[in-house]
Formats: structure tokens, C-alpha cells, sequence
């Protein structure tokens, strides 16, 4: 009889609000503990939030041709390739419109581009998304966020080659004027991150070529 009255109460606590709001709350526990997104992912249906890591170690001590004369779809205008920014500190950063670390990242972005642009310093963002069906995505993005640097898409090369089997998104390269890849940054933690980026920018400047 008392095992019959706690399955009774069971029932009744269990009512389908109750079940909603249990899986709300297992998903945005589930949600903080991501530190980045997977570029080989397909876009999620809800956002990803949060975003902790950033490795100084780049797997590749320069650009490669392969990466440096690759042409990469722009969103407008000419191909870009980085080989043209040769003498100049780059930024390259990979992420995607769907990555909610990349949304989070990318209006500090900008504001390291502001602070940064008339310094020499240039930066580039490749989407790992494909051209075609993330055109109208990417162009939105560009507009809700304001963004004033470089918009375009990595190729697959590109993409697997500046990863080094690390596919988590966003990541950022800190390039030397000589092509060297100073610093590797995996991931976006909105308290150590923009600064981490500005000091290896700052560090990067006062390089000799």
C-alpha cells in the first residue's frame, strides 16, 4: 500500500512542466561546461554558450604555402590571401556564424581592430562554414556585429592545415610581419581572452621584420 501511494505521488510530481523545465536547466548546465564549438558540427538549434581555453602553442612556426597562397572566397571584393599581408601582423580568426564563443568574440574583435588598424596591424576572419549556403548567414553576422575587418571563408586546406587536428572553433593566429605564428588561441573566455589578444598584438609590433 505505501509503495503504491509514492508511485502515486511520483506521477504527480512529475507533470510535463515540471519534465520541460528539468531539461531547460540540464541543458544550460550542459551548455556552460562547453569551452568552444566543433567547426565539423552542424550548426546547433539552440546558441552554445561560454568558452574557456587558449594554448600559446601553435603546431606550425610559420605559415605554409600551402595557407600563405591559398585563395580565399571573400565575402566582397578579391580573393584573400594571406601572402598579400606579408610585412604586416595578422590576426587570422576561424570561426562560424552558428558558433555562440564566436558571437561572443567577435564584437572584441572589432574593437581590437579599431585600436589596432592604424598601428598596421591587419585581421582577417574565415568563416569554416561553406560559401554557398552560409553566404546570406556570414552577411548578417557582418552587419549585427558591425564588423569593419576582412570577412571571407577558409578553404578546406586552409581549415585543416591551420588546426592541426584541433577543430574546436573560434581560434586566432597572431602572425609576425615575417610570417611566423607567434601565438595560437583556442576557444574565447571573455575575461582573459581580449587581453591575452592585445598583449600578443603588442608583442608582435614591436618585432623586428
Amino acid at each position: 500500500m505505501a509503495e503504491t501511494k509514492k508511485a502515486l505521488r511520483d506521477v504527480k510530481f512529475w507533470t510535463p512542466l515540471r519534465v520541460a523545465a528539468t531539461v531547460v536547466v540540464l541543458g544550460l548546465i550542459a551548455a556552460f561546461g562547453i569551452s568552444s564549438c566543433n567547426s565539423n558540427d552542424p550548426p546547433p538549434t539552440t546558441p552554445t554558450i561560454a568558452v574557456k581555453r587558449a594554448n600559446p602553442n601553435t603546431g606550425l612556426v610559420t605559415l605554409p604555402p600551402l595557407v600563405r597562397d591559398a585563395e580565399n572566397k571573400a565575402a566582397s571584393g578579391a580573393p584573400i590571401k594571406l601572402a598579400n599581408y606579408s610585412g604586416k601582423v595578422l590576426l587570422v580568426n576561424l570561426w562560424a556564424t552558428w558558433c555562440g564563443p564566436c558571437r561572443m568574440e567577435t564584437p572584441e574583435l572589432v574593437k581590437l581592430h579599431k585600436e589596432f588598424q592604424s598601428r598596421g596591424v591587419e585581421m582577417i576572419g574565415l568563416s569554416t562554414e561553406d560559401p554557398d549556403m552560409s553566404a546570406q548567414a556570414v552577411m548578417e553576422f557582418v552587419r549585427e556585429f558591425d564588423v569593419d575587418y576582412q570577412i571571407g571563408w577558409a578553404t578546406r586546406e586552409v581549415a585543416i592545415t591551420l588546426m592541426q587536428g584541433r577543430t574546436s572553433i573560434p581560434q586566432s593566429f597572431i602572425i609576425a610581419r615575417d610570417g611566423r605564428i607567434l601565438k595560437r588561441f583556442i576557444g574565447f573566455n571573455p575575461e582573459s581572452t581580449p587581453p591575452q589578444l592585445k598583449q600578443a598584438l603588442e608583442q608582435a609590433l614591436v618585432e623586428k621584420s
